[in-house]
């Protein structure tokens, strides 16, 4: 009996403690290929995580390990003076991302082999926190820039260290930690290492951290720099490098991803699934949004536009459909807001739901998010023919077909509300717009054809 083709996804902070978004991918490409087996190996800022999924028959083993957490050492370096001249090396490389060589680093640094201490007591490692200080950081006490930098390489040491579970192909959903695992895999066990990215790591990253008050500036370019050159390790050493459109395809060649190795494949969606949703009217109007109440879907952003609009429209009726419990604090922010605004009438958290009850009678489906990738709530939404109003980040522009009526710049509530009352006055216009959607939906967005995809990959990336 031939052995079962096993793939290794490697994940960093999402399937299969976070629901919704790329862990939803992920539950679905496993499920969508039974034929297959796979390995789970996840990157956890804590320990005694709880999992919110399932995992399907054929995960045959899950692996997690937390990057935080200091690991001990059971095993030496092979050559501690000849390793930390790589490493010294490696950080001249980052100018030249072509020449980026992990296989010295890793021939003389075996599994479960961590530089924590090392790091800072050799002393080539030192020169290099000493030299960067006074390169980067004249002006602030030595002490702030040596937690930092020794915080940020830990993590690096935790994932060049960690031992990594056997597969035929590696598969990183992400650059960042998760990319330079799959990296550190390739080089340990010579297999192929394939990327996909649904987001851009190192840009949503950055976006974190310039907006953290608590990362001061030369810290700041420094955590910059670092996720910068975990993605160019990523696209270094994929064989394959995914995205879901062509901007970010674009963006990634720009950090250095050779462009022969960039494709696109978009996600999908379960289209017999939302084709069996029946719409029907109800009176009033309703706008919903579904997804998750968490800051980066800005839920008080929705909150604002449905006092704009229900003071237009007093017969609006708002959603809320997700979970609420993966920031308590925000949610609770979020119900505060509607009470000093005096939308408890209007507005309703339902909680996570089948989608698809709310689908048939929505008016108009609304995202507000501050980023996105290719947000599967549009593709559904326009499956089952409900209009979308939406904010321009990730791949919207495109789905919506770069049309204004329906869009706006995040958090830019004015111009949300303009387009759902566009929405409303003028039903005609819109159900032809929807229309057109809903059939380029079905005919390039199934999720059965984009996980096919994936298998055939695996399995052509596995016959190398």
């Amino acid at each position: 009996m031939a052995k079962r083709l096993s793939v290794c996804l490697i994940l960093e902070g999402s399937y299969p403690y976070i629901v919704g978004g790329v862990a939803a991918w992920v539950q679905q490409l496993i499920l969508n290929l039974p034929e297959l087996d796979f390995v789970i190996y996840t990157i956890s800022p804590k320990e005694h995580q709880k999992i919110r999924y399932t995992l399907p028959e054929n995960v045959i083993l899950h692996r997690d390990i937390v990057i935080n957490k200091k690991h001990k050492s059971l095993r030496k370096p092979r050559s501690k003076s000849k390793l930390f001249a790589e490493l010294k090396e490696l950080h001249t490389l980052f100018q030249a991302p072509s020449q980026i060589n992990l296989q010295k680093i890793i021939q003389y640094l075996p599994e479960e082999s961590y530089l924590y201490l090392d790091s800072i007591k050799h002393p080539v490692g030192w020169n290099m926190v000493t030299h960067s200080n006074m390169q980067h950081n004249p002006a602030y006490p030595f002490a702030d820039y040596f937690w930092a930098w020794k915080s940020a390489h830990d993590m690096i040491f935790t994932m060049l260290g960690a031992s990594i579970p056997d597969a035929d192909v590696y598969h990183a959903v992400s650059t960042g930690y998760a990319g330079l695992a799959g990296a550190v895999a390739k080089v340990r066990k010579s297999r192929p290492f394939m990327l996909t990215e649904h987001g851009l790591y190192h840009k949503e990253r950055e976006m974190e951290i310039k907006r953290a008050a608590f990362v001061q500036g030369y810290q700041r370019d420094m955590w910059i720099n670092i996720f910068n050159n975990l993605s160019r390790i990523s696209y270094y050493y994929a064989d394959l490098i995914i995205t879901l459109f062509e901007y970010n395809r674009k963006k990634e060649v720009e950090l250095g991803a050779p462009e022969e190795k960039t494709m696109i494949i978009p996600n999908g969606i379960d289209i017999e699934f939302f084709s069996q949703v029946k719409r029907t009217s109800r009176k009033g109007f309703h706008v919903g949004l579904v997804g998750r109440i968490v800051p980066i879907k800005d839920i008080k952003t929705f909150i604002y536009v449905a006092k704009i609009v229900a003071t237009a429209i007093p017969e609006s009726k708002f959603y809320a459909i997700g979970p609420v419990d993966e920031d308590p604090a925000y949610f609770e922010d979020c119900k505060l807001l509607v009470e000093s605004l005096q939308l408890t009438a209007h507005i309703e958290f339902v909680g996570k739901q089948d989608v698809r009850e709310y689908y048939s009678f929505l008016d108009v489906v609304m995202l507000t998010s501050i980023r996105e990738a290719q947000p599967l709530v549009i593709l559904e939404a326009f499956c089952c023919g409900v209009p979308v109003a939406s904010t321009k980040v990730g791949n919207v522009l495109e789905l919506l077909d770069y049309d204004e009526r329906f869009l706006a710049a995040p958090k830019d509530a004015e111009k949300l509300a303009q387009a759902v009352k566009f929405i409303y006055n003028n039903p005609k216009k819109v159900h032809e717009f929807v229309e057109l959607n809903k059939q380029k939906v079905r005919k390039f967005f199934d999720r059965k054809k984009v996980y096919r995809r994936y298998g055939e990959i695996y399995n052509n990336l596995k016959g190398k």
